[in-house]
């Protein structure tokens, strides 16, 4: 079994990304891993943006660390993030930073047109990260309660 002792889950606070923490919380708890929660407030490039983000920061901040609180729990060890750039050059240098393991994040489901013009955060983290890449499609299941793991096993042991 592949040891995963550092996950890293970017977060949007999309309703898939919220699904993808779920599964990276969950992850985190079965093995005993600290899970590094990350959101990227994205900085239009340009040389006329120039404003302050750390506002915006903060505002992430806190609404970053209420999500975690809510949705990943007890259980986990757990921090919360907030970076300032392009989002995709952010994850992966998080990932680096931290020695990740395992990255767990969702992906948007763009297609065609939109894809081509809006780009992939997910699709250049899978083909540039220094470790594996769980992606989580929208419409995925979160996980199973744990009871029915437990369940399994105890018939197992019969």
């Amino acid at each position: 079994m592949i040891k995963f002792r550092r996950i890293l889950c970017p977060v949007d606070f999309g309703a898939n990304s919220v699904t993808a923490l779920k599964i990276a919380a969950e992850l985190a708890r079965e093995r005993g891993a600290a899970l590094y929660v990350l959101h990227v407030v994205a900085i239009p490039s340009g040389p006329e943006v120039s404003l302050d983000f750390s506002k915006l920061e903060g505002a992430a901040r806190t609404r970053l660390e209420r999500l975690v609180r809510e949705k990943v729990g007890a259980g986990a060890n757990w921090e919360a993030h907030v970076r300032s750039g392009a989002p995709a050059f952010e994850v992966l240098r998080a990932a680096e930073r931290w020695g990740a393991d395992l990255i767990v994040m969702a992906t948007h489901g763009r297609k065609g047109l939109k894809h081509l013009v809006l780009g992939s955060v997910a699709e250049s983290v899978v083909r540039e990260a220094p470790c594996p890449v769980l992606t989580i499609r929208p419409g995925a299941a979160p996980p199973a309660p744990r009871r029915a793991a437990a369940t399994r096993r105890a018939r197992s042991e019969a």
